[in-house]
């Protein structure tokens, strides 16, 4: 595969198109005047700045309405709402509280009703804001919208919506604003250049723009306002733009903004709305290969062509963007400013979706400047993602067998749940199983195959034995049965362990028989101690007579794990602080000399088989052996580490779940585990290599 970067999140930015470059880069180097200054370099910025409002007003067809430049969207949203505002406050002062209610629409940007609220309380207007409801499609209740519109002061609503590029109906919006004397804002940032906009023959009062969103540098846009509607600076000072936005204009941002609305006359640069369907209509398809059951939660034919949101029954949006950009391919998980919350999409949740769809959506986007070659190879790189989880039993369908072998954690919520399997000998266990884990879980022991030998509780908890039952429902196959002759625990009756092959599982009751039955469980391997106990308590919990027939280096696996900590061992330093422990870093630059101190180092790729099927990581190879050791199975690395400590640097794609390994292994008493701050997307881009398959050569 193409080691490029795809980037499918225009809607979030994009990149600045090499003409816009070009000319932001001369306007500051040759084209740097004051455009407020008289001498010839002043008014050769002067003419450069005229000049690119000049096209964006064609563009727009502004006609007598004013066109001011700005720093972005945000900025022109709190320009438009002050102004509307400001006038309803003087309106109000003269006798006139026709306006009771401030209205947005449900599904519009966070800038919106911030903005609406902040200046409606600094104001101290004290008018209700209302969110104007939609339909499953995204479009205003335009009967509720006439209904309301009489008392409106305000009203705000999209031409088109980021997360799900559902296209407004302005015209209806229009009608059904009808007498009114409301103030009309339009958000236009997505529908800059990609669709039409001939703002002097509408109603619309303000409509922001935002330069990013359309190959342009960020820190520069747009805000038309019509003739005739009130304005109040956001910004006094010096005067400039007639006196609506003072401070000395941003001309590279202008001279670069200028580039990209010549582009869009020329004819080459962007493709038009035709190409652009077609190329999503491509996208579409192999999203649907890739991923069976994939839903589109909007209809295309609604949206802009540019614009596709979905989500895949049983894979969450988290990993979905994990899985794209481990192929180097870049999506969101809906707005950009919303991205770390990993929240629900308040969009699609206001649009009457089910749950697991507004939680489990994604978006992918385009920039109108994209090309075939582009498109063919977004198209694969989407179909690699689909194999990768068939080939690791994570596809709603056509998933392939796969070896199971090993401890493999699944965590929810800081609960943890242990699956043990043994390729020789084809058996497995399961340990702390949840309801909600189930489909995952089930999913994986299909594929696998073993016979399921036991479902393991150590708490008693009524959960894992709800659990147990359903687990038996969905693979009666696999000797997952409530039927066999098993204590409240799940343990088999009259065994005093569990052979798994090369390893065993033994127990340790816990507690007094009056308390709800708990046990330890402890995994050895054939004729030696135990190695990993899995206990429903924090080692400070134990009892002694527990941990004293136990060996020193045994670890212990928690059932319930929120501070991330992988893994516990007896002793004074089994409960230190993370701030207690040492947390080595070490950035990109600073590698090669990390290597040339540790030669003997081994390279540790915590992250999960399907991401790593999809990057093999090709920028770290010559810097020492690497080792594939997925977060999810540390524990069967850590007690060889622990065992023959060796300097070890553990990466991912962020640096966040290597750094957690890496102070988990601090905590365990290792003092040479280091973390790569930032990960592989920190890594220079030079020497970032994406590609379909592992290179299992560079694999130790």
């Amino acid at each position: 595969m193409d080691s490029m970067e795809i980037y499918l999140d225009a809607n979030a930015t994009t990149p600045v198109l090499a003409q816009a470059a070009r000319a932001a880069m001369q306007a500051m180097a040759d084209d740097f005047g004051n455009p407020s200054s008289v001498h010839s370099t002043g008014l050769k910025a002067r003419a450069m700045m005229d000049a690119t409002r000049e096209r964006a007003k064609a563009l727009l067809d502004t006609g007598s309405g004013q066109l001011l430049f700005v720093s972005g969207a945000t900025e022109g949203i709190q320009t438009a709402v002050l102004s509307a505002l400001h006038a309803l406050r003087e309106r109000r002062d003269g006798g006139d509280r026709q306006a009771e209610v401030l209205l947005y629409g449900a599904t519009e940007h966070k800038a919106v009703p911030e903005a609406l609220r902040h200046w409606n309380d600094v104001l101290g207007l004290g008018l209700q804001v209302l969110a104007i409801p939609v339909d499953r499609l995204g479009h205003h209740d335009l009967d509720w919208l006439r209904r309301e519109a009489p008392r409106a002061g305000l009203v705000c609503t999209m031409a088109a919506n980021n997360e799900t590029g559902v296209i407004s109906d302005l015209a209806g919006i229009a009608a059904a604003l009808g007498n009114s004397p409301c103030f009309w804002m339009v958000d236009g940032v997505q529908a800059l250049g990609k669709l039409p906009l001939k703002l002097a023959g509408t109603r619309i009062d303000y409509a922001p723009f935002s330069g990013h969103k359309l190959y342009a540098p960020k820190g520069i846009g747009l805000l038309y306002v019509r003739e005739g509607a009130p304005f109040t600076p956001l910004m006094a000072g010096g005067g400039q733009e007639g006196s609506r936005r003072s401070g000395t204009e941003n001309m590279s941002g202008i001279a670069a903004l200028g580039a990209v609305l010549a582009a869009l006359n020329d004819g080459q640069t962007f493709r038009d709305h035709a190409t652009l369907s077609v190329y999503r209509q491509r996208l579409a398809d192999a999203l649907l290969e890739a991923f069976p059951g994939l839903v589109f939660n909007v209809p295309l034919d609604q949206s802009l062509p540019t614009t596709l949101n979905f989500a895949v029954p049983g894979l969450s949006s988290r990993l979905l963007q994990d899985l794209f950009d481990a192929a180097e391919c870049r999506i969101s998980g809906g707005s950009a400013c919303s991205a770390a919350k990993a929240q629900p999409s308040f969009v699609l949740q206001a649009m009457g979706l089910p749950e697991w769809q507004a939680a489990g959506a994604v978006r992918l986007s385009i920039g109108p400047a994209v090309d075939e070659a582009f498109i063919d190879e977004a198209c694969a790189r989407i179909r690699a993602c689909g194999e990768s989880l068939r080939r690791n039993c994570m596809s709603p369908a056509d998933n392939l067998a796969v070896e199971g072998e090993g401890i493999t954690r699944f965590t929810l919520e800081g609960a943890c749940c242990y699956l043990i399997a043994d390729a020789a000998a084809k058996r497995c266990v399961l340990i702390d199983p949840l309801p909600e884990q189930l489909p995952r879980l089930a999913q994986l022991l299909a594929c696998q195959g073993y016979p399921l030998l036991a479902v393991l509780s150590t708490s008693g908890e009524a959960l894992h034995a709800e659990a147990r039952q359903l687990l038996a429902e969905e693979l009666p196959s696999l000797g997952a049965t409530c039927a066999q002759d098993i204590d409240a625990l799940g343990w088999p009756a009259q065994a005093t362990s569990i052979d798994l092959g090369a390893q065993q599982l033994s127990r340790v009751r816990l507690g007094s028989p009056s308390e709800r039955p708990q046990q330890a469980l402890l995994l050895s391997r054939s004729g030696q101690a135990p190695y990993i106990v899995f206990t429903p308590l924090g080692v400070e919990e134990m009892p002694a007579e527990a941990l004293a027939p136990l060996p020193a280096h045994a670890l212990f696996a928690p059932a319930q794990d929120a501070a991330q900590t992988l893994a516990q061992r007896a002793g004074p330093d089994s409960t230190s602080p993370e701030g207690a422990t040492p947390d080595l870093q070490l950035d990109a630059v600073q590698l090669a000399e990390f290597v040339a101190q540790h030669p003997d180092a081994l390279l540790i790729d915590v992250r999960e088989p399907y991401e790593q099927f999809l990057t093999n990581s090709l920028e770290l190879a010559g810097l020492g052996p690497r080792q594939a050791v997925p977060l999810s199975r540390l524990l069967n690395a850590l007690p060889d580490w622990l065992a023959a400590p060796r300097p070890l640097l553990l990466y991912c794609r962020s640096g966040n779940r290597s750094r957690q390994a890496a102070q988990a292994l601090a905590r365990l008493g290792h003092t040479q585990a280091w973390s790569l701050s930032g990960g592989l997307a920190l890594l220079p881009a030079q020497a970032a290599v994406g590609a379909a398959l592992s290179d299992p050569a560079l694999m130790v």
